[in-house]
């Protein structure tokens, strides 16, 4: 599998959850929180591989993409902090849900921006060897990924 497919499938799966959350009854708090510590290990892990892995390679591959490189690094470092929140929030607390509902904007604009603007033109200037390459390195990399939010690179940036 190639690093652009990885990356759609874990856009494919946190947004599954994004959906399991808004259908969820706003008093099931216990359902909720279960959902969002799933969305929290998703995108923490998604955003590893993606900061240790896939930038700094496309940074090089495609140094013409620098720019968003950067700005996706900077939608990360809100995506983490929020993650770290939520993890730590009480599902029964008022803002929690107003909390997931800012995530899952920033994330579908990250995503959206990603997989429209950003993607094909990494495809064009990589090729298919590389990616595929990529992808396997950050299959193997989920294993060892941290699940704190925080661990993150861009959370200290």
């Amino acid at each position: 599998m190639d690093a652009i497919v990885l990356l759609k499938d874990d856009h494919k799966t946190v947004e599954k959850l994004f959906k399991q959350f808004e259908k969820t009854d706003s008093e099931a708090h216990q359902d909720k929180q279960k959902i969002v510590a799933e969305v929290i290990e998703e995108l923490t892990v998604h955003t590893y591989i993606e900061e240790t892995i896939f930038y700094p390679a496309v940074r090089s591959g495609a140094p013409d993409t620098t720019d968003h490189v950067l700005e996706s690094v900077e939608e990360h470092h809100v995506v983490v902090w929020m993650l770290s929140e939520l993890k730590n929030l009480d599902p029964a607390d008022e803002r929690y849900d107003a909390k997931m509902t800012v995530l899952m904007e920033n994330v579908r604009h990250h995503i959206k921006e990603e997989e429209q603007d950003w993607f094909p033109e990494v495809r064009q200037a990589m090729g298919r060897k590389r990616l595929q390459e990529l992808g396997e390195q950050m299959a193997e990399a989920k294993s060892d990924a941290p699940r704190d939010p925080l661990a993150i690179p861009s959370a200290s940036q």
